[in-house]
């Protein structure tokens, strides 16, 4: 005789974004996610501590000061405030997940039920799994299993319920072992060479796994005197590897990132080539991402660091043609060419411009040969 079998669609209970969400109704969402880290500062809100002042120690990320009140009251008067180091911080969130909880909810009965559903998977974990890449879709129980089927990171998965809850309570424990490594070694300089390394054979996601760390200690570090004095080799190092760093997130679509990315690393490069590679760098990113009239002034800067014409000139000249700037666009087209691009490399936007130019163009051509 077969097992009596319960389906119940999550569809009501699923949980997929509420972080973001949040997020648009909170001012100080991305200087918060910034200095105590994004997941952690997900995993406060989960176990109940609300954050009510950060003192930033720009020297010791791992020394800020966090000042927190945990539970619910008429207001913060009326609950006990605590403090403590963002290490101690982050510690103690994580033991407050891993702490087992006593549970024996009973078994859902109705799909209506979402009180009971929530109650039955665990509202923690309904809550973390959306955190790394796991959509629920359906609980399905019967007498003897209890059987998860999610969506990660686009693929089906299907798990025992408790295997699941084991499963995210090790990404949570994973996350205090990765930000501790990554206080220790996030910013490794022999890493650069590693990084060109992976960029020349294209491994884009090896490159963010070595460099991935850098831009949030950099960008405390800079503020700080001792980043204020740092030797120019070393500040041209880091920004050799933020724009390796940059131009992996520009192949894996992450453009935003990207732009943060490189203007930090334009902030170490100063001036010079390294400025030069940098402010290419962000203008391809701008192109890329559709705003070529945003592209238009790193890129001009890039020419004014250094920058070379076989190089820059083609990125400008379709930034400008993107905006309707014919005359400006074939210029710097015609400098490409001089530079030593190959005229096949830009048949495309040469065409556009003789369509958009028309007789102008072409009389200005007679002029110049006949000259």
């Amino acid at each position: 005789m077969a097992e009596k079998r319960q389906d119940f669609s999550l569809d009501a209970v699923r949980t997929d974004g509420w972080f973001e969400r949040i997020g648009e109704g909170i001012g100080s969402f991305q200087a918060l996610c910034e200095i105590v880290g994004e997941r952690f500062f997900a995993f406060s809100i989960i176990v109940g501590a609300r954050i009510t002042a950060l003192t930033v120690d720009r020297r010791s990320p791992d020394q800020t000061l966090v000042d927190f009140v945990v539970g619910v009251g008429d207001g913060d008067g009326d609950l006990e405030p605590q403090r403590l180091t963002l290490a101690d911080f982050r510690r103690r969130l994580v033991g407050a997940l891993l702490v087992e909880e006593e549970r024996d909810p009973p078994l859902p009965s109705r799909e209506t039920d979402t009180e009971a559903i929530q109650l039955y998977i665990g509202v923690r974990y309904l809550l973390l799994a959306p955190l790394y890449g796991y959509s629920l879709r359906r609980l399905i129980l019967t007498k003897s299993r209890q059987q998860l089927l999610v969506s990660h990171d686009g693929s089906d998965e299907e798990y025992e319920l408790e295997t699941f809850r084991t499963r995210i309570r090790s990404h949570v424990r994973d996350e205090l072992d990765r930000i501790a490594s990554g206080s220790r070694s996030a910013i490794d300089l022999s890493k650069v060479a590693e990084a060109e390394a992976a960029a020349l054979r294209q491994e884009w996601p090896k490159v963010v796994s070595l460099l991935g760390a850098w831009p949030a200690p950099l960008a405390i570090f800079l503020r700080t005197p001792e980043g204020q004095m740092l030797a120019p080799d070393a500040r041209g190092l880091i920004a050799r590897g933020l724009g390796l760093l940059g131009s992996a997130c520009v192949h894996l679509g992450e453009v935003d990132q990207a732009e943060e990315v490189f203007r930090i690393g334009i902030q170490y490069a100063q001036e010079g080539v390294a400025a030069a590679d940098l402010f290419r760098r962000l203008g391809e990113a701008l192109l890329i991402s559709d705003r070529a009239g945003e592209a238009i002034a790193p890129l001009r800067r890039s020419l004014a660091f250094g920058g070379g014409n076989a190089e820059v000139m083609p990125l400008l000249g379709r930034a400008l043609l993107n905006r309707g700037k014919y005359v400006a666009a074939y210029g710097c087209f015609r400098d490409a060419l001089e530079a030593g691009v190959g005229e096949r490399e830009l048949a495309e936007e040469l065409q556009k411009i003789e369509v958009a130019l028309g007789p102008s163009l072409t009389a200005w051509k007679a002029t110049r040969v006949a000259g």
